[in-house]
Order: structure tokens, then C-alpha cells, then sequence
């Protein structure tokens, strides 16, 4: 049976973007007509989740539900969430709606234990740090983690929110090749742990795994809507 997929984006609309232009791609079609159905809601006014969870701005969980809620409605059969940071609430959004909500951290720290790494270094935003957003998924499965030092986990920041959230790609780029350059010599993999980072870094830049989310949910997202 075919399912209709619900993506809550939003956060950023570029994220949002990159995510439906991967589960295209993923997409074994040979026309138009062998494509899933996808609703696409981009709030893009859900508060900020980094600012919440570090205590300095508004509780987005009202708008992330209002969102699901309405993807729900409009018939999608399952949602997705391109945002990690935002995988903090997952729980509440799973028990406000009657679709499955599929938690995209969940499923890259399973793909992460299939690939048999023993340690994996995380680029992500401070409230993903801080909210150990991706912790707990990754240390029960035996998996450990390495985060950049303050300095660096600074540069990462302002690479994401003056970089590519900004539309200053290529200096979002570079400063965030740097800080992931220092952390790749003490892992055996690293997670694009932040849409943004998604978007500025790519595998041939490493001689380890880069482990993008955002291809994990894409991939889920397309066997779910076909049945393959």
C-alpha cells in the first residue's frame, strides 16, 4: 500500500528543500506517476529550538504540534522532521498525533550501529548538544561520542546561523570545515547532526563515514511510502 509522507519543515525552509529534492532522488521512478505523494508544510515561524532549549526564547512544542496536526489532517500517513534540534520534542509530537512520527535521530543511530562504528563525532547546533538530542540514541546502542570544544563549537554556530542560514554558503562552508577537520581525528565517524551542516558538507571531504541524517530519513521515507 502506498503512504502519503507528511514533512514538518520549516526549520530552515533550505533544510526543508534539500529534503524533498533527497527523497526524489531516492526515488526509484522511472515517470512522474511512480513518485510518493508528499505534503509539505514550511512553518517557518516554529521558535527557534536552540534559543528554548538554552533557556533564552519561546517553547516551539506548541507550533511543532499545531504543524504535525495539520499534516495529519491534510492525510499524511506518516511524518517526517528534517530539523535535529526539533528531535528534542519528538516524544510530545509523537503522543499528539495518530500517524507514526518517525524520529529521524533514532533511525541514523541504528544505521550508525549497522555500520559497526565505535565512536562518532557530532556537528550540531548547542541546543542539539546541550538537549543530548542524539545522546541518548547513540550511548544505548553502545555508541560513543565526541563534540568540538567551546571555541570551536562557537565557529560551528556562526557557521550555521551567519553562514548558511544567512545565505552566506561558502563562508558557512569553510568555517565549518575547519571545526569538522579537528573532530574527524578523534572519531571514526561524524554526524551532519544539523540541517545546515547538511547542506555545507559533503563525504569527499573525509576519510571517515559522514553520516547525514537527513539521507537516513529520506531513504526510511521512500521503502515507507512504496512498500519496498
Amino acid at each position: 500500500m502506498e503512504r502519503v509522507i507528511g514533512i514538518l519543515g520549516g526549520m530552515g525552509p533550505l533544510a526543508t528543500v534539500e529534503l524533498f529534492r533527497r527523497i526524489v532522488l531516492k526515488t526509484p521512478a522511472k515517470k512522474d506517476q511512480d513518485h510518493p505523494r508528499i505534503i509539505i508544510y514550511n512553518n517557518s515561524k516554529i521558535p527557534d529550538r536552540t534559543a528554548y532549549i538554552l533557556g533564552k526564547g519561546e517553547n516551539p512544542l506548541p507550533e511543532l504540534i499545531e504543524s504535525a496536526k495539520k499534516l495529519e489532517a491534510w492525510g499524511a500517513d506518516f511524518i517526517i522532521m528534517p530539523c535535529n534540534t526539533a528531535h528534542y520534542f519528538a516524544e510530545e509530537i509523537q503522543k499528539a498525533i495518530n500517524i507514526p512520527f518517525i524520529d529521524m535521530v533514532e533511525e541514523t543511530a541504528e544505521y550508525i550501529k549497522n555500520l559497526g562504528l565505535k565512536k562518532v563525532g557530532i556537528l550540531a547546533t548547542d541546543g542539539t548538544i546541550k538537549g543530548m538530542v542524539y545522546h541518548r540514541a547513540l550511548l544505548s546502542r553502545g555508541i560513543k561520542i565526541a563534540v568540538p570544544n567551546e571555541k570551536d563549537q562557537k565557529s560551528l554556530m556562526d557557521a550555521i546561523y551567519d553562514g548558511i542560514k544567512a545565505g552566506n554558503i561558502e563562508w558557512g562552508r569553510s568555517e565549518m570545515l575547519k571545526v569538522a577537520k579537528k573532530l574527524e581525528k578523534r572519531v571514526d565517524g561524524l554526524i551532519a547532526g544539523c540541517t545546515e551542516v547538511s547542506v555545507g558538507l559533503r563525504q569527499e571531504d573525509f576519510k571517515i563515514p559522514l553520516i547525514d541524517p537527513m539521507d537516513v530519513i529520506a531513504e526510511k521515507a521512500v521503502k515507507l511510502a512504496l512498500d519496498l
